[in-house]
């Protein structure tokens, strides 16, 4: 299997399934010397496990991490930094009644045809489980983002039919996780919460966006042609599970202004240039423009629900899948920190190739 490798200056690869002993990742290209607090890596992990909270799967994974190389005496060493997140709480009877069946919109039917076999115990590989490698990675690169001042903030921003309005001027970590949808509006949250646990009551699932915005990043980021800042941004979203849309800016909303409307112009404050208004996105030519970096990540509803739904078998006939195990009825609240560990991975892999590029 290919395409386990992310990045080119900070580089990952992520191993693992989702009822095996163990996933993991290997970060390369981690600059020596930077402080590792183990302690920053588990709060991140924390923000995404299961269990933790009554409108997310209860599968009980602690998400312990394991640093098996790469850090000495609470600094990297600039060698391969290896962690390891063991598995607990697997449950896998729970998928035998799939074993030859093809559960409607999972990744059963594309894996069997592309490797001839599948794990079919929680999708194996193609499990939302993967992503907490990713979220462990993503902690170390925002911590050498910190000593650039760059802070990346995601929040759940629309929930069905449910929509944030306004987002807040002041937005930090302590307002998104005020609440367990992490909303940083406490009214939107409670309707959003609310409509989940109706949605997991009818054996439901329902879908949602998360916005991201990245503030402190300087102007210069990117790599035209083809690794335009927002492009490798875009693919980093899509890379995760459930993943359906991915706007930067204005988005979709800009078919419909004139070009007089859209155009940011440029302004100079206190010796700053500066934009008046940001319909960019903070990306420009995908360069960042010093801007806040804003875009949005749509999430399809979660594939797997408790409901009996017709599918076919590995033979091709005519079968009913039926919902079972441990499910998240919406997937937004706990990808709230793996928007936030893609955006780090990607911030970090430019900042660290325009560094060189500079050097």
């Amino acid at each position: 299997m290919r395409g386990n490798i992310f990045g080119k200056a900070f580089k990952i690869s992520t191993y693992g399934e989702s009822h095996g002993p163990a996933i993991g990742v290997t970060i390369d290209g981690c600059p020596s010397n930077l402080e590792i607090s183990e302690s920053l890596i588990q709060e991140e992990m924390d923000r995404r496990r299961p269990g933790q909270s009554s409108i997310v799967t209860q599968r009980q994974e602690g998400d312990t991490i394991e640093i098996l190389s790469g850090v000495f005496e609470g600094k990297s060493t600039g060698t391969p930094i290896s962690i390891l997140i063991r598995n607990k709480d697997q449950k896998s009877k729970d998928y035998s009644h799939i074993k030859d069946s093809f559960r409607p919109s999972h990744a059963d039917y594309t894996y069997n045809k592309k490797y001839g076999n599948r794990d079919y115990r929680g999708g194996g590989r193609s499990s939302a489980r993967e992503t907490a490698a990713r979220v462990a990675a993503g902690a170390i690169a925002r911590q050498y983002l910190a000593l650039s001042n760059i802070e990346i903030n995601a929040f759940v921003s629309q929930v069905g039919h449910i929509v944030l309005e306004k987002i807040p001027t002041t937005l930090n970590r302590a307002l998104i996780e005020q609440n367990i949808i992490r909303c940083p509006d406490p009214e939107t949250a409670s309707q959003m919460i609310d409509y989940i646990k109706l949605i997991k009551k009818e054996g439901d699932t329902i879908g949602g966006v998360i916005t991201c915005v990245i503030k402190g990043c300087s102007v210069g980021l990117g790599e035209p042609v083809f690794d335009k800042l927002h492009a490798d941004l875009g693919k980093a979203m899509l890379s995760i599970n459930a993943v359906k849309g991915f706007e930067i800016g204005s988005g979709f909303s800009a078919v419909s202004m004139k070009g007089s409307e859209h155009n940011d112009v440029f302004v100079k404050k206190d010796n700053l240039v500066t934009t008046k208004t940001n319909f960019s996105g903070g990306v420009q030519g995908g360069i960042s423009n010093g801007m806040d970096i804003v875009f949005r990540v749509a999430f399809k509803p979660v594939a797997t629900i408790m409901r009996d739904q017709q599918s076919i078998d590995k033979n091709g006939d005519s079968t009913v899948v039926k919902g079972k195990g441990r499910h998240d009825p919406c997937v937004v609240p706990r990808a709230v920190p793996i928007v936030e560990a893609m955006s780090s991975l990607v911030i970090i892999d430019h900042l660290l190739r325009q560094r060189t590029t500079l050097a």
